[in-house]
Protein backbone atom coordinates (compact mmCIF):
# COMPACT_ATOMS: atom_id res chain seq x y z
CA UNK A 1 0.00 0.00 0.00
CA UNK A 2 2.66 2.51 1.15
CA UNK A 3 4.61 2.01 -2.00
CA UNK A 4 1.53 2.61 -4.41
CA UNK A 5 0.84 5.47 -2.31
CA UNK A 6 4.33 6.56 -2.85
CA UNK A 7 3.55 6.76 -6.27
CA UNK A 8 0.35 8.80 -6.06
CA UNK A 9 2.42 11.46 -4.05
CA UNK A 10 5.10 11.58 -6.53
CA UNK A 11 2.59 12.64 -9.28
CA UNK A 12 -0.33 14.32 -7.34
CA UNK A 13 1.74 17.16 -5.24
CA UNK A 14 -1.60 17.85 -3.03
CA UNK A 15 -1.67 13.98 -2.43
CA UNK A 16 -1.18 14.34 1.60
CA UNK A 17 -0.14 11.21 4.61
CA UNK A 18 -1.19 11.96 8.26
CA UNK A 19 -0.36 9.55 10.60
CA UNK A 20 -1.23 9.27 13.97
CA UNK A 21 1.76 8.64 15.58
CA UNK A 22 2.28 5.44 14.09
CA UNK A 23 3.58 3.45 11.21
CA UNK A 24 7.37 4.40 11.98
CA UNK A 25 9.59 2.08 9.56
CA UNK A 26 6.73 1.89 7.37
CA UNK A 27 6.12 5.59 6.52
CA UNK A 28 9.89 6.69 6.99
CA UNK A 29 10.24 6.47 3.35
CA UNK A 30 7.44 8.37 2.58
CA UNK A 31 8.34 11.55 5.42
CA UNK A 32 11.78 11.94 3.88
CA UNK A 33 10.39 11.70 0.32
CA UNK A 34 7.75 14.17 0.23
CA UNK A 35 8.35 15.87 3.85
CA UNK A 36 6.43 18.87 2.48
CA UNK A 37 2.87 16.23 2.03
CA UNK A 38 3.43 14.74 5.41
CA UNK A 39 2.45 15.53 8.98
CA UNK A 40 2.15 13.53 11.90
CA UNK A 41 -0.78 14.53 14.15
CA UNK A 42 0.65 12.71 16.95
CA UNK A 43 -1.41 10.63 18.94
CA UNK A 44 -5.03 12.71 18.67
CA UNK A 45 -7.11 10.52 16.28
CA UNK A 46 -9.96 13.32 16.14
CA UNK A 47 -7.98 15.67 15.34
CA UNK A 48 -6.35 13.90 12.59
CA UNK A 49 -9.07 13.53 11.05
CA UNK A 50 -10.34 17.14 11.53
CA UNK A 51 -7.14 18.47 9.97
CA UNK A 52 -7.33 15.59 7.46
CA UNK A 53 -10.69 17.31 7.04
CA UNK A 54 -10.12 20.77 6.39
CA UNK A 55 -7.02 19.94 4.14
CA UNK A 56 -8.96 17.75 1.71
CA UNK A 57 -11.68 21.37 1.45
CA UNK A 58 -8.77 22.96 0.56
CA UNK A 59 -8.25 20.59 -2.42
CA UNK A 60 -5.65 18.50 -1.06
CA UNK A 61 -6.49 14.27 -1.14
CA UNK A 62 -5.60 13.50 2.19
CA UNK A 63 -4.96 10.13 3.34
CA UNK A 64 -5.21 9.12 7.31
CA UNK A 65 -3.20 6.57 8.94
CA UNK A 66 -3.51 4.19 12.26
CA UNK A 67 -3.71 1.10 13.67
CA UNK A 68 -6.90 -1.32 14.75
CA UNK A 69 -10.17 0.97 15.64
CA UNK A 70 -7.90 4.16 16.35
CA UNK A 71 -8.74 5.82 12.68
CA UNK A 72 -12.00 4.49 12.71
CA UNK A 73 -14.39 4.17 16.08
CA UNK A 74 -12.26 6.59 18.04
CA UNK A 75 -13.24 9.38 15.65
CA UNK A 76 -16.26 8.18 14.56
CA UNK A 77 -17.93 11.94 15.31
CA UNK A 78 -15.15 13.53 13.01
CA UNK A 79 -15.31 11.17 10.30
CA UNK A 80 -19.46 11.20 10.08
CA UNK A 81 -19.89 15.04 10.40
CA UNK A 82 -16.91 16.28 9.06
CA UNK A 83 -15.67 14.32 6.36
CA UNK A 84 -18.69 12.32 5.29
CA UNK A 85 -21.02 14.93 5.81
CA UNK A 86 -19.05 17.56 3.69
CA UNK A 87 -18.04 14.67 0.97
CA UNK A 88 -14.70 15.29 1.50
CA UNK A 89 -11.71 13.40 -0.42
CA UNK A 90 -10.41 11.48 3.48
CA UNK A 91 -9.25 7.96 2.75
CA UNK A 92 -9.20 6.33 6.28
CA UNK A 93 -6.80 3.99 6.28
CA UNK A 94 -6.83 1.15 9.23
CA UNK A 95 -3.81 -1.22 9.21
CA UNK A 96 -4.49 -4.04 11.54
CA UNK A 97 -8.32 -5.03 10.57
CA UNK A 98 -10.14 -8.25 12.41
CA UNK A 99 -7.15 -10.06 14.78
CA UNK A 100 -4.36 -8.62 13.31
CA UNK A 101 -3.53 -7.39 16.48
CA UNK A 102 -4.30 -10.41 18.43
CA UNK A 103 -2.58 -10.42 21.51
CA UNK A 104 -3.49 -6.68 22.66
CA UNK A 105 -6.26 -7.54 23.46
CA UNK A 106 -10.20 -5.62 22.22
CA UNK A 107 -9.31 -1.97 22.11
CA UNK A 108 -6.91 -3.54 19.34
CA UNK A 109 -9.59 -6.06 17.77
CA UNK A 110 -10.98 -3.92 14.21
CA UNK A 111 -14.13 -6.37 14.64
CA UNK A 112 -17.40 -4.34 14.07
CA UNK A 113 -15.85 -1.24 11.84
CA UNK A 114 -16.89 -2.63 8.54
CA UNK A 115 -20.53 -2.66 9.79
CA UNK A 116 -20.14 0.72 11.83
CA UNK A 117 -18.49 2.25 8.81
CA UNK A 118 -20.86 0.69 6.15
CA UNK A 119 -23.71 2.38 7.85
CA UNK A 120 -22.34 6.07 7.13
CA UNK A 121 -23.71 7.73 4.23
CA UNK A 122 -21.87 8.66 1.06
CA UNK A 123 -18.52 6.78 2.50
CA UNK A 124 -16.87 3.92 0.19
CA UNK A 125 -15.63 1.05 1.81
CA UNK A 126 -13.06 -1.41 0.92
CA UNK A 127 -10.97 -4.24 2.28
CA UNK A 128 -8.53 -5.73 -0.09
CA UNK A 129 -7.69 -9.48 0.33
CA UNK A 130 -3.77 -9.38 -0.45
CA UNK A 131 -1.00 -7.55 -1.29
CA UNK A 132 -1.74 -7.03 -4.91
CA UNK A 133 -5.33 -5.73 -4.16
CA UNK A 134 -4.22 -3.46 -0.99
CA UNK A 135 -1.94 -1.70 -3.76
CA UNK A 136 -4.66 -1.50 -6.67
CA UNK A 137 -7.21 -0.59 -3.65
CA UNK A 138 -4.76 2.57 -2.84
CA UNK A 139 -5.26 3.78 -5.96
CA UNK A 140 -8.49 3.46 -6.71
CA UNK A 141 -9.64 5.18 -3.42
CA UNK A 142 -7.44 7.80 -5.03
CA UNK A 143 -9.62 7.93 -7.87
CA UNK A 144 -12.45 7.93 -5.75
CA UNK A 145 -14.46 11.23 -5.15
CA UNK A 146 -15.25 11.67 -1.08
CA UNK A 147 -14.46 9.89 1.93
CA UNK A 148 -12.97 6.10 1.93
CA UNK A 149 -12.44 3.61 4.26
CA UNK A 150 -9.38 1.24 3.39
CA UNK A 151 -8.83 -1.44 5.57
CA UNK A 152 -6.38 -3.69 5.65
CA UNK A 153 -4.01 -6.48 7.43
CA UNK A 154 -0.20 -5.84 8.98
CA UNK A 155 1.31 -6.53 5.91
CA UNK A 156 2.99 -10.42 4.94
CA UNK A 157 -0.24 -11.97 4.31
CA UNK A 158 -0.06 -14.15 1.67
CA UNK A 159 -0.48 -13.40 -2.25
CA UNK A 160 -3.14 -14.93 -3.53
CA UNK A 161 -3.04 -13.09 -7.44
CA UNK A 162 -0.13 -14.02 -9.21
CA UNK A 163 -0.30 -10.71 -11.30
CA UNK A 164 -1.73 -7.62 -12.00
CA UNK A 165 -5.52 -7.94 -11.35
CA UNK A 166 -8.75 -5.51 -13.33
CA UNK A 167 -9.43 -3.46 -9.73
CA UNK A 168 -13.12 -1.77 -9.89
CA UNK A 169 -14.54 -0.72 -6.51
CA UNK A 170 -17.88 -2.10 -6.69
CA UNK A 171 -17.04 -4.83 -8.63
CA UNK A 172 -15.50 -8.27 -7.24
CA UNK A 173 -12.97 -10.18 -8.15
CA UNK A 174 -13.91 -13.85 -9.82
CA UNK A 175 -10.92 -16.59 -8.49
CA UNK A 176 -13.32 -19.20 -9.69
CA UNK A 177 -16.96 -20.26 -10.66
CA UNK A 178 -18.79 -22.92 -9.30
CA UNK A 179 -22.70 -24.23 -9.41
CA UNK A 180 -23.20 -25.86 -5.97
CA UNK A 181 -21.39 -23.42 -3.45
CA UNK A 182 -19.95 -20.08 -3.61
CA UNK A 183 -17.81 -18.88 -1.21
CA UNK A 184 -17.84 -14.34 -0.85
CA UNK A 185 -15.04 -13.17 1.35
CA UNK A 186 -13.56 -9.56 1.95
CA UNK A 187 -10.14 -8.85 3.33
CA UNK A 188 -7.16 -10.36 4.71
CA UNK A 189 -8.73 -13.93 5.49
CA UNK A 190 -9.00 -14.64 1.56
CA UNK A 191 -6.20 -17.21 1.90
CA UNK A 192 -8.81 -19.73 4.21
CA UNK A 193 -10.93 -19.01 1.99
CA UNK A 194 -9.21 -20.26 -0.86
CA UNK A 195 -7.38 -22.97 0.92
CA UNK A 196 -11.13 -24.19 1.57
CA UNK A 197 -12.59 -23.67 -1.33
CA UNK A 198 -9.12 -25.66 -2.79
CA UNK A 199 -10.52 -28.68 -0.38
CA UNK A 200 -14.04 -28.71 -1.20
CA UNK A 201 -13.45 -28.86 -4.61
CA UNK A 202 -11.23 -32.28 -4.21
CA UNK A 203 -13.96 -33.58 -2.52
CA UNK A 204 -16.45 -32.85 -5.60
CA UNK A 205 -18.11 -30.00 -5.45
CA UNK A 206 -18.00 -27.41 -7.62
CA UNK A 207 -17.12 -24.17 -5.67
CA UNK A 208 -17.34 -20.88 -6.79
CA UNK A 209 -14.57 -17.81 -4.84
CA UNK A 210 -14.84 -14.23 -4.34
CA UNK A 211 -12.60 -11.73 -3.73
CA UNK A 212 -15.39 -9.16 -2.27
CA UNK A 213 -13.02 -6.17 -1.78
CA UNK A 214 -16.06 -3.18 -1.57
CA UNK A 215 -18.05 -3.51 0.97
CA UNK A 216 -19.67 -0.39 -0.21
CA UNK A 217 -20.80 -0.26 -2.79
CA UNK A 218 -20.78 -3.76 -2.70
CA UNK A 219 -21.39 -5.91 -6.22
CA UNK A 220 -25.12 -6.08 -6.28
CA UNK A 221 -25.22 -8.11 -9.42
CA UNK A 222 -23.06 -11.03 -8.92
CA UNK A 223 -24.88 -11.58 -5.15
CA UNK A 224 -27.97 -11.87 -7.30
CA UNK A 225 -26.61 -14.13 -9.70
CA UNK A 226 -25.21 -16.51 -7.18
CA UNK A 227 -28.22 -16.30 -5.28
CA UNK A 228 -30.28 -17.33 -7.93
CA UNK A 229 -27.93 -20.06 -9.76
CA UNK A 230 -26.11 -22.13 -6.82
CA UNK A 231 -27.29 -23.67 -3.95
CA UNK A 232 -25.33 -22.66 -1.00
CA UNK A 233 -23.80 -19.06 -0.51
CA UNK A 234 -20.96 -18.65 2.22
CA UNK A 235 -19.10 -14.98 3.64
CA UNK A 236 -16.65 -15.45 5.37
CA UNK A 237 -14.91 -12.41 7.10
CA UNK A 238 -12.77 -11.84 10.11
CA UNK A 239 -15.26 -9.13 11.83
CA UNK A 240 -19.10 -9.96 13.30
CA UNK A 241 -21.50 -11.44 11.54
CA UNK A 242 -23.76 -8.14 12.37
CA UNK A 243 -23.44 -5.31 9.54
CA UNK A 244 -20.47 -6.74 7.59
CA UNK A 245 -19.81 -8.48 4.61
CA UNK A 246 -22.42 -11.48 5.69
CA UNK A 247 -24.80 -8.30 6.35
CA UNK A 248 -24.88 -6.77 3.08
CA UNK A 249 -25.11 -9.92 1.39
CA UNK A 250 -28.32 -10.48 3.26
CA UNK A 251 -29.91 -7.37 2.58
CA UNK A 252 -29.61 -7.65 -0.76
CA UNK A 253 -30.40 -11.80 -0.78
CA UNK A 254 -33.96 -11.05 1.58
CA UNK A 255 -35.14 -8.75 -1.51
CA UNK A 256 -34.99 -11.37 -4.04
CA UNK A 257 -38.48 -12.95 -4.70
CA UNK A 258 -37.25 -16.78 -5.07
CA UNK A 259 -33.32 -16.76 -4.26
CA UNK A 260 -32.40 -20.28 -5.19
CA UNK A 261 -29.31 -19.86 -2.60
CA UNK A 262 -29.26 -20.68 1.03
CA UNK A 263 -27.09 -18.10 3.23
CA UNK A 264 -24.74 -18.83 5.88
CA UNK A 265 -22.60 -16.04 7.14
CA UNK A 266 -19.66 -17.12 9.01
CA UNK A 267 -17.49 -14.46 11.37
CA UNK A 268 -17.29 -13.50 14.88
CA UNK A 269 -20.61 -13.91 16.96
CA UNK A 270 -21.82 -11.41 18.34
CA UNK A 271 -19.75 -11.06 21.22
CA UNK A 272 -15.72 -9.34 22.25
CA UNK A 273 -12.78 -11.67 22.14
CA UNK A 274 -11.98 -11.94 25.66
CA UNK A 275 -9.20 -14.38 24.80
CA UNK A 276 -5.87 -13.15 23.48
CA UNK A 277 -3.59 -14.51 20.71
CA UNK A 278 -1.91 -14.00 17.87
CA UNK A 279 -4.21 -13.93 14.77
CA UNK A 280 -4.29 -17.51 13.68
CA UNK A 281 -5.00 -18.93 16.88
CA UNK A 282 -7.51 -16.09 17.68
CA UNK A 283 -9.14 -17.58 14.07
CA UNK A 284 -8.76 -21.14 15.37
CA UNK A 285 -11.20 -20.55 18.53
CA UNK A 286 -13.95 -18.33 16.41
CA UNK A 287 -13.73 -20.86 13.83
CA UNK A 288 -12.39 -18.89 11.04
CA UNK A 289 -10.64 -21.47 9.53
CA UNK A 290 -10.05 -23.63 6.18
CA UNK A 291 -11.12 -26.34 8.55
CA UNK A 292 -13.99 -24.77 10.23
CA UNK A 293 -15.35 -23.76 6.88
CA UNK A 294 -15.04 -27.06 5.26
CA UNK A 295 -16.82 -28.90 7.95
CA UNK A 296 -19.53 -25.79 8.26
CA UNK A 297 -20.42 -26.42 4.23
CA UNK A 298 -20.01 -30.47 4.37
CA UNK A 299 -22.55 -30.39 7.20
CA UNK A 300 -25.03 -28.06 5.72
CA UNK A 301 -25.72 -29.57 2.63
CA UNK A 302 -25.52 -32.85 4.40
CA UNK A 303 -28.51 -31.66 6.18
CA UNK A 304 -29.86 -30.12 2.99
CA UNK A 305 -30.21 -33.88 1.10
CA UNK A 306 -31.90 -34.89 3.79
Amino acid sequence: MIRALEGLAEADPDVMLVTGDLGFGVLTRFSERFPRQFINAGVAEQNMTGLAVGLALEGKTVFTYSIGNFPTLRCLEQIRNDACYHDANVKIVCVGGGFTYGSLGISHHATEDLAILRALPGITVIAPGDPVEAAAATRAVYRTKGTCYLRLGRGGEPLIHAGEIDFQVGKAIRLAEGTDVAILTTGGILDVARNARERLAVSGLSVGLYSVHTLKPIDRDLVVELAGRVGLIVTLEEHTVIGGLGGAVAEIVARMPNPKARLEIVGLDDCFSSIVGDQEYLRSVYGLTADAVVAKVQALLTARRR
